[in-house]
């Protein structure tokens, strides 16, 4: 909003500077965005009186004039090409070294045409008051005094604030409520504009209100005016307006315009006359209502809306005449012949207005207001003066009024809030007191909230000081609770003298040991060549039991959580297959969501993709593929647990149906369930058009960190490497396929003892000379001392307590 000083040191006492009022401002959350200083646009500019007109010798359209600017010397000579200059007329004048910067022109002496020149004969355009000027301004006083400023005759001595409000300070979208904020920021006292006395008749008829939605228009005043004579404003009220940014019409459009600035209530005036005719009848019912149908309504600024149902109309014997509260109707604007006026002040619900100008795509000063609240207290004192100012502007004579309310007992606009010191102090904390730091005094409090127009109670306390808090009611939608009243205390205590200082003791931010932990498992993914993945939470619905589905999905396709990532990453590897960019190998780490018997759970998975041929050149097999091998997914799988340190089991598992139930494994760690590995099923694989070398796997990533997070992996210990040689011995043996490699390897270095390094599977066959059923393996144990070399006979001993255990375990019968 701009704000005029000139107005505003009408209404407060302030005499700072423009600088100063624009710092204290800023500083309580009214940001001033610019500065105008109007009197530079004419810094320079003196009245003078034309003598003498005549044709220019080589120009149709120039004219060469006489103009007396009070110098000693003879008038200056200046070349004019404005239509209505004429002698005796007294003009604004740019002498010769005056800058104009609204046209950015310096004026020089120069021949124009042939003719010198020695300045310029301004228009309202050339001094920044008008966009378009037709030709130049002439001064309607009959005497002046020439080589006097012109500034003041112009208007130009004001100072304008280019202010902006935050969303919930509605109060300060007007002349009013920004004095009341300075007069409460600076001590100075109030002017405010004094209320007339006006005693108009109500109803006796000729005019009745119809409000169809309370709620939405919950106060209407309807003013009859008759014998109203239009005409300009006079110079006050059209500079005062023209400071605002707001275009003079006549006077008494710019009186509802000057009440919205001054009060910030937006008003509007109908051509009743016009009214009747758009009506249709001899009475006339002023309505508030939605719109209906397919009606339509051509605005003031010449469009012709097709109204909807959230537009709120005003009407005339229920036709439309207005968009409530946001613009008036072509059909019924005060004209140049207007004599009798209906004057509307009306209260409309912010929500209603916000939607109905939405609704219509527009945005206007009134329905600005209306959205963030208009001081409903104050409704009848902005009628009331702007009934007044027409009285004495345009001769007009109030005949009869219409109320309709429903607003709630006045008791009810005023809100009462308890407000404790202790509190206030907690939130702010210490403060700058001069000589010394401390607390915000219970004197500062009560001056402060009083400034603002606030009541305060004391409230007898032994503990701590405490204040009911009565709130005025052109405050009422912002200061609602306590620590509202805070914020108040704060912006206006100022925030410079709030205390800076750092804690006593800080330090350096650190990551939590599950964040390191997972940040290594991604470092160690990329580093075995897979890709990091991310996909949705939200996935297409299944017939699971266990599956979550939202109550107001956004679409179908995405209406459920996701219960495990591994069916997201296999149609991720089918659409880069499709896109041919060959078999996807990557990882994600997210979240799932499940349903189960005590109500919703989740949890954090690793998951990953694998397929297609590892290798980089193909020129050795003559450019044919390799595919992926099971034992070449498995070893990629190996190496993440060795890069992590985690010793991982693997057995047999047949329980998940997108996996192939031959080649399927589920991971144990210490006993706890890892997650799963294996191809995908062959069935699968055809459905998805996939190759059959794909391999998947997916882990709980909280056993992973519950492993990782141990002592021997967070803390790796130096083991001494031995300096003796190993011996080595081989077993193979037939034993059944139901017994797995890893029960095998536990019970052999459980046998062994301390003197078995490792054990290691180098050859597994099926077929001739195998017994049905069974399969034959054969291992390599590594025996080694730290100490010494070990002989035969100890090699031997272990050797043996090895086939023992296996054949007893087991029954596998031994080939060696």
């Amino acid at each position: 909003m701009r704000i005029s000083l000139n107005w505003l040191r009408e209404l407060v006492d302030v005499t700072l500077a423009p600088q100063e009022i624009a710092e204290i401002l800023t500083n309580a959350g009214f940001e001033v965005e610019d500065i105008e200083d109007q009197r530079q646009l004419a810094d320079g500019v003196v009245v003078g009186k034309v003598l003498d007109v005549q044709p220019h010798p080589n120009a149709d359209k120039l004219r060469v004039t006489k103009v007396d600017i009070g110098d000693a010397n003879d008038p200056v000579t200046i070349v004019c090409g404005a239509a209505n200059v004429r002698a005796e007329a007294y003009v604004p004048v740019a002498t010769v070294g005056t800058y104009l910067p609204t046209v950015d022109l310096k004026i020089r002496s120069s021949k124009l045409r042939g003719v010198r020149s020695e300045g310029m004969i301004c228009s309202l355009a050339e001094v920044g008051l008008e966009k378009e000027s037709e030709g130049i301004h002439i001064f309607e006083a009959q005497t002046l005094q020439v080589g006097s400023d012109a500034r003041p005759l112009l208007g130009l001595t004001d100072v304008i604030l280019d202010l902006t409000a935050t969303a919930n300070r509605a109060d300060a979208l007007s002349m009013v409520g920004v004095a009341r904020e300075v007069a409460a920021l600076t001590g100075a006292s109030l002017n405010l504009p004094k209320t007339p006395e006006l005693t108009i008749p109500q109803g006796t008829g000729g005019l009745t209100l119809k409000i169809s939605d309370p709620k939405a228009c919950p106060a209407y005043i309807g003013t009859v005016i008759e014998g109203v004579k239009i005409q300009p404003s006079p110079t006050w009220l059209k500079q005062r307006l023209q400071a605002a940014g707001v275009r003079p019409i006549n006077n008494v459009v710019d009186i509802t315009n000057y009440i919205l600035l001054e009060w910030g209530q937006p008003l509007h005036a109908f051509d009743r006359d016009r009214l009747q005719q758009v009506a249709g009848g001899k009475s006339l019912t002023i309505g508030v209502r939605f719109a209906k149908g397919e009606e339509s309504l051509t605005t003031l600024d010449g469009q012709s809306r097709t109204l909807q149902s959230q537009t709120l109309l005003i009407t005339a014997n229920d036709r439309p005449v207005a968009l409530g509260g946001v613009m008036g109707g072509e059909e019924t604007e005060v004209h140049e012949g207007t004599e009798n006026l209906v004057l509307e002040a009306a209260l409309f619900e912010p929500v209603a207005i916000r939607r109905s100008a939405r609704s219509q795509s527009l945005r206007t000063e009134a329905s600005t207001r209306y959205e963030r609240g208009v001081n409903q207290a104050e409704l009848g004192i902005a009628a009331k003066r702007a009934i007044a100012l027409i009285q004495e502007l345009a001769q007009g004579k109030p005949i009869v009024q219409e109320v309709a309310d429903t607003r709630p007992d006045p008791e009810s606009w005023v809100r009462s809030i308890e407000l404790r010191l202790e509190r206030v102090n907690q939130v702010l904390g210490p403060v700058d007191l001069g000589d010394e730091i401390g607390d915000i005094q219970p004197d500062d409090v009560e001056r402060i909230l009083t400034a603002l127009g606030c009541q305060l109670e004391s409230v007898e306390s032994d503990e701590a000081v405490k204040w009911i808090v009565t709130v005025p009611p052109y405050r009422y939608r912002d200061l609602e609770r306590e620590i509202d009243l805070i914020e108040e205390v704060a912006r206006l205590y100022g925030y410079d003298k709030f205390c800076e200082d750092l804690p006593p003791k800080t330090e350096p931010g650190y990551l939590s040991i599950d964040q390191v932990l997972i940040r290594k498992i991604r470092e160690t993914f990329r580093a075995a060549g897979l890709t990091e993945l991310l996909q949705y939470s939200l996935v297409k619905p299944e017939e699971k039991e266990e599956q979550i589905s939202l109550s107001n999905p956004l679409f179908v396709e995405y209406s459920t959580l996701r219960t495990d990532l591994l069916s997201g990453l296999i149609e991720v590897a089918q659409y880069n297959l499709e896109q041919g960019n060959g078999v996807l190998n990557g990882f994600e780490i997210g979240r799932i969501f499940w349903r189960d018997e005590d109500g919703f759970a989740e949890g954090d998975r690793v998951a990953g993709i694998l397929g297609g041929d590892p290798s980089r050149g193909k020129w050795t097999r003559g450019g044919q593929d390799a595919p992926m091998s099971w034992y070449e997914a498995k070893g990629i799988i190996e190496s993440l647990f060795e890069r992590l340190g985690l010793t991982v089991e693997y057995q047999p598992d047949r329980q998940d149906s997108r996996l192939h139930p031959g080649r399927t494994a589920s991971l144990w760690i210490q006993g706890d369930r890892l997650g799963r590995f294996g191809q995908l099923h062959p069935q699968l694989r055809a459905e998805l058009s996939l190759p059959d070398e794909i391999y998947g796997f997916e882990l709980d990533l909280d056993v992973m960190l519950n492993a990782l997070v141990q002592d021997e992996n967070l803390t790796p210990r130096f083991s001494v490497y031995s300096t003796f040689p190993a011996a080595d011995r081989d077993i193979a043996f037939f034993v059944p396929d139901t017994v797995s490699v890893a029960d095998i390897q536990r019970t052999t270095q459980q046998a062994a003892g301390s003197l078995l390094e490792s054990v290691q599977l180098f050859d597994e066959y099926r077929g001739e000379r195998v017994p049905e059923g069974q399969r034959s393996l054969a291992f390599r144990l590594i025996y080694r001392a730290g100490d010494r070399t070990l002989k035969d006979k100890e090699v031997e001993s272990a050797h043996q307590k090895v086939r023992d255990a296996l054949l007893e375990k087991f029954g596998v019968s031994l080939r060696s």
